[in-house]
């Protein structure tokens, strides 16, 4: 899953300033609002340079390039052609006071630094650079759907709102639809071609009513939004908080965005909380693609990640919104076919039974499909011989004991527990449902087998046998259902309970740290037993070169695979104080995944965490990953400051 791509980055001296020049559609004159606005820089004295413009051919966009300094864009091959890219490192080489950047929304081409242009002009403000940028409001991501739903149409490129949040100004770029429409219709938006096709699709004027008065209240938002960024968030934070819950339901991004914007519109708190169950554990292919794009899409739009686990939703969702503040629970209405004719409550009525809270529920418009099968109980099944061992061996228990009892007199009443209990210690000693479920099978079968008459033969005279076989088998397969839940839960209580224990072990680690090579050390062995597989560290000063280490130390023959290539990505998670590498979305195409250990003055270390041929971490040892590191990088700053300290006593 993706890494912290929208975590905020570390408070530089001086970062550069955004300006967005917003519209509703394309045509209404952003970019030359911009270009008119740098031309009217430049007069009053400031160094600027046009970083990448998309002129659309556009007669009186190009005429206002002329005048203004303009980078070269980078070619990039692939697959046989050439695409012009905006190039960054040539920007920061340039390094002008005010660039100007087209296009916010727009995806790079592949082998690119980023995946997207949002992600260059971050790095650009992080530089220190000013950058004037343009953008339409369907390219939003928590306007997503609402744009969908009027237009018809899916917007594939779009950018965080905390990337258009964090602007110091946005100016809207407005004119009457009427008039788009002319200008759409005379060629100065696309050649005949689009045109036509935009007509016919896109450009309606009840379409373009409906997103003009979008684009006016997200300008408004946006304001608002600065205001209260200025002035006391905590307070505005302090009356809501809205909860929303993952999965891998189809819908389930269309929650998200509706919370979102909720969560906008009453200045609230944001969590997104995943529910591990054993059923979310085996899933996989497009499900399990489904859950981690909305774990995604949930940090994007600046939801607080949470993890809880348990084998019941509804309580788990309810007890942690007891503790947590929660005041609005937004979900989606399930729109899957229930198992007939077996239905049940859903978890919408559950979560109104067991709460007071609002909840709200999103509909559901996407098709009907079909729940990905899953059972409530432990991992897939495996054959093992002990497992198979311990079933039979119950079961002869259970039939020895059995015979004890029928020889002393005792009825076959008193026998069928006996065989009960043998599939509750088989469900408990035994890792997977089906052997449970095989010893009820087959404790039934004995049963008849050796103590109904007639005995030793699979008949039954007695009228009540049936009657008493199928109760027998429901039990057994209901106390082996419940024996192998209490399991699971215990389980999942110990994972839990190892996890917390790792990050109160880590934080005590580090307060006991000497020296900052101590701190690196001690999280990459924390990490390392959390992931199971090598870690690199590195201490993090400017001006100084990155020199590695692994541990554990006996895996040291990985430092040969960091070839120039992976050194560059962590150059550039030095530089930048930022993670990259695989799972995230700078530099995706390298095997690791380097973070960096941030204090509050900016990175004080690395960490390089291999992710070829290794499972994905997941919501929670992400979330656990993040608070170690943060732990590291707060004792290294405790540390350096010790140190400053210490050398300057003398000069006292």
């Amino acid at each position: 899953m993706e890494l912290l791509e929208t975590q905020h980055l570390p408070h530089t001296a001086a970062p550069g300033r955004l300006k967005i020049f917003f519209g509703y559609a394309a045509g209404v004159g952003k970019t030359y609002a911009m270009l008119e606005a740098a031309h009217q820089a430049k007069q009053e004295g400031v160094d600027v340079v046009v970083g990448y413009v998309e002129p659309h051919a556009r007669p009186d966009t190009l005429a206002l390039l002329e005048g203004l300094e303009t980078l070269p864009p980078a070619e990039i091959e692939y697959h046989g052609l050439r695409l012009r890219e905006f190039d960054l490192d040539l920007a920061l080489q340039r390094k002008p006071h005010l660039i100007l950047v087209d296009e916010l929304a727009h995806t790079n081409a592949p082998g690119s630094r980023h995946t997207k242009r949002y992600q260059d002009v971050e790095e650009l403000l992080q530089a220190g650079i000013h950058v004037y940028t343009t953008v339409n409001v369907q390219h939003l991501e928590s306007l997503h759907d609402l744009v969908s739903s009027i237009t018809g149409i899916e917007v594939s490129e779009r950018i965080p709102d905390r990337v258009f949040d964090r602007a110091e100004q946005v100016e809207l770029v407005d004119i009457e639809p009427d008039e788009l429409m002319k200008r759409l219709q005379t060629g100065k938006v696309y050649r005949e071609r689009q045109a036509r096709q935009a007509l016919s699709h896109f450009f309606s004027v009840d379409n373009l009513r409906a997103l003009r008065e979008i684009a006016m209240r997200r300008t408004a938002d946006q304001l608002n939004h600065a205001a209260v960024r200025e002035g006391n968030e905590k307070s505005a934070r302090a009356g809501e908080h809205i909860l929303i819950c993952l999965s891998s339901a189809p819908s389930n991004a269309r929650v998200i965005r509706t919370a979102a914007r909720m969560a906008e519109a009453f200045h609230s708190g944001f969590t997104a909380l995943f529910v591990q169950t054993p059923e979310t554990r085996e899933l996989s292919g497009e499900n399990l693609t489904r859950l981690r794009g909305n774990l995604r899409l949930a940090e994007q739009l600046g939801a607080q990640i949470a993890t809880v686990y348990g084998s019941d939703p509804a309580v788990q969702i309810a007890e942690y919104a007891r503790v947590s503040g929660v005041t609005k629970i937004v979900m989606g209405r399930i729109n899957h076919k229930q198992a007939f004719p077996f239905g049940k409550k859903s978890l919408a009525d559950r979560l109104i039974e067991l709460t007071n809270l609002d909840v709200y529920i999103i509909p559901d418009h996407q098709p009907r499909y079909k729940k990905p099968h899953g059972t409530p109980h432990p991992p897939k099944f495996r054959f093992t011989w002990k497992d198979t061992g311990v079933m039979l061996g119950t079961l002869l228990l259970s039939t020895g004991v059995g015979f004890l009892f029928h020889s002393v007199g005792l009825s076959e009443s008193n026998i069928i527990p006996v065989y009960l209990l043998g599939v509750l210690l088989t469900a408990v000693w035994t890792r997977g449902y089906l052997y449970g479920a095989a010893a009820s099978f087959l404790s039934v079968a004995a049963f008849n087998f050796f103590f109904t008459e007639p005995r030793f033969s699979f008949r039954a005279d007695g009228p009540s046998y049936p009657v008493t076989f199928l109760i027998m088998l429901f039990s057994s397969i209901l106390a082996n259902s419940l024996a192998t839940r209490v399991q699971e839960q215990a389980r999942l209580a110990a994972e839990k309970s190892y996890y917390t224990e790792l990050l109160l072990e880590s934080s005590q680690k580090l307060q006991n740290a000497r020296t900052e090579w101590d701190c690196l050390r001690l999280t990459a062995e924390q990490l390392h037993r959390l992931f199971d597989r090598p870690v690199l560290y590195a201490l993090s000063r400017t001006g100084a070169e990155l020199s590695f280490r692994v541990e554990p130390s006996e895996a040291a023959p990985v430092l040969s695979e960091l070839g120039p290539d992976e050194m560059g990505v962590a150059q550039w998670v030095q530089r930048n104080n930022r993670h990259a590498g695989a799972a995230t979305h700078t530099l995706p195409n390298s095997k690791w995944m380097f973070l960096s250990v941030r204090g509050t003055q900016g990175g004080m270390g690395i960490v390089g965490i291999p992710m070829a041929g290794f499972p994905a971490p997941d919501a929670f040892e992400k979330n656990l990953m993040i608070a170690i590191l943060s732990q590291c990088g707060l004792s290294q700053e405790r540390i350096r400051l010790q140190e400053e300290q210490n050398h300057a006593a003398p000069l006292l």
